[in-house]
């Protein structure tokens, strides 16, 4: 073990207190996108569950018109009332098939009297950036269906001009009707065959799509745990490297050994030949 003291040293505490915080930096990470993936499986299990389920009356389906459980996203409701021309609006940067236009959002006002905001479809904007033409809603009593959504509340810094709104904000809205009014949730209108067609176009379907966390999850949880192979490695390389060096150092102490005598070969012969002629 005498080998491995060497990690004792100070400088090693340090790298192993930098490996420590990486390691817990890439495991946070990790877990981020576990709960962005947990998040994703939960819209996807809504979509299933409401986006093609029965209609029910948005009073049942909104007992109390400002509130809105995030689990009822999608839900279909069933509306029957007027539409209120006067009151729409656009809601301007809203994206479809790569262009930049406005959704057109008009205020429902149903059979009990309250008004729920109804998001009728994009529009494309014209070469000022302005809306284009917006087709009139249907006139009179109509019978629709929608999908529900929160609102979006207000953004800092971001406000509304004339009929152009920066977002769907539900109290904004409500304020501009003046009369009692869904503020918890608005619907995504449901239209299909040449409705779906014409503008106001429909909203696509929601993709059922859980994205790329796990597997960004797991490389993270990798990057953790190869910050302790390097580390590991590092340290026994330094050792390799202390272990050669203490050997050269011990050669080195060494006495040199003490050549052997060579042989004399022919030398010796002659030698003992004039000693035995001396006789």
């Amino acid at each position: 073990m005498n080998e491995w003291r060497f990690l004792l040293a100070p400088r090693w505490a340090g790298y192993l207190a930098l490996t420590i915080v990486f390691a817990i930096a890439c495991s946070a990470l990790g877990t981020w996108q576990l709960n962005r993936r947990a998040e994703a499986l939960a819209e996807v299990a809504r979509i299933d569950a409401n986006y093609d389920a029965d209609p029910i009356p948005v009073s049942e389906a909104l007992p109390d018109p400002a509130a809105f459980d995030v689990e009822q996203r999608w839900q279909v409701v069933e509306l029957s009332g007027e539409y209120l021309p006067a009151e729409e609006v656009v809601v301007r940067n809203r994206p479809l098939g790569g262009s930049t236009g406005f959704e057109v959002i008009t205020p429902f006002r149903l059979d009990d009297g309250t008004v729920f905001m109804v998001d009728r479809g994009w529009i494309a904007q014209n070469s000022d950036g302005r809306p284009s033409e917006i087709p009139a809603p249907p006139a009179g009593r109509v019978e629709a269906t929608a999908r529900l959504k929160a609102g979006e509340g207000r953004i800092e810094g971001r406000t509304s001009t004339g009929i152009e709104f920066a977002t769907i904000d539900l109290d904004e809205l409500a304020e501009r009707v003046g009369e009692p009014a869904y503020t918890g949730a608005y619907g995504i209108l449901v239209q299909s065959g040449d409705d779906a067609a014409e503008p106001p176009l429909a909203a696509p379907r929601p993709e059922r799509d859980e994205g790329p966390h796990l597997s960004y999850a797991l490389q993270w949880y990798v990057f953790a745990l190869l910050a302790f192979i390097g580390l590991g490695w590092a340290a026994n390389q330094e050792r390799k490297g202390l272990a050669e060096a203490s050997g050269a150092s011990d050669d080195s102490r060494r006495a040199p050994r003490r050549p052997k005598p060579q042989s004399r070969g022919g030398e010796d012969a002659d030698y003992e030949d004039q000693v035995l002629d001396r006789r």
